[in-house]
């Protein structure tokens, strides 16, 4: 325990995911170590996203402006949405260079330890936007665990009767690993998820 400021700041730290109490007290050390200017432009940086940053109006995702980049983009494909539970997994499909359409950020998965029911994330509005018919097709991408496989299976039976393609990204086994250490259920949805090569 350390007085006033410094404990403060340890505990400030403490509460950011993924920070725990030996993590927190040395980033605090290096704040107090660090070069003033450099931490004057940490503190304007996390100001300015908080004054800035929102979430867009269409698909959830975070922008500085009503829409994201993504919604305005007229080259995007306006047929398919890619549900994701966070915005940063925006980012790692369009790395991938694989999906052309556009998302819909759910802004977390149903997890009724947590609090979290279907009320709580953004379902509603992306039922909204299938209103205008235009949707042929619902990716779901949320995370291959069980708040995100509860999740897909929630929309999945929500999304039958509406009469659109309702497709779950594929899961199984990472290229460069071995087969010995994969658990049961990523490996057998390797086998479920199988395609032909010839």
């Amino acid at each position: 325990m350390y007085e006033g400021a410094v404990q403060e700041l340890i505990d400030e730290l403490g509460r950011l995911p993924g920070i725990g109490p030996k993590s927190a007290q040395r980033i605090a050390f290096h704040i107090l170590e660090a070069d003033p200017e450099d931490m004057k432009r940490l503190s304007e940086s996390i100001t300015n996203v908080k004054e800035r940053v929102k979430f867009c109006s269409v698909c959830g995702n975070v922008s500085e402006q009503e829409t994201c980049n993504i919604c305005r983009d007229p080259r995007r494909d306006p047929t398919a949405i890619c549900v994701v539970e966070e915005s940063k997994d925006v980012i790692a499909i369009e790395r991938t260079r694989s999906f052309k359409g556009r998302y819909h950020v759910l802004g977390g998965a149903i997890n009724p330890i947590g609090g979290v029911g279907p009320e709580q994330l953004r379902i509603r509005e992306l039922l909204n936007r299938l209103s205008d018919g235009q949707i042929q097709e619902i990716i779901i991408a949320t995370d291959p665990n069980l708040e995100g496989e509860a999740t897909a299976t929630y929309l999945a039976r929500m999304l039958k009767t509406i009469g659109i393609t309702v497709s779950r990204l594929a899961s199984g086994l990472p290229v460069g690993g071995d087969l010995e250490y994969a658990d049961e259920v990523t490996l057998g949805r390797a086998f479920e998820g199988r395609r032909n090569l010839t």
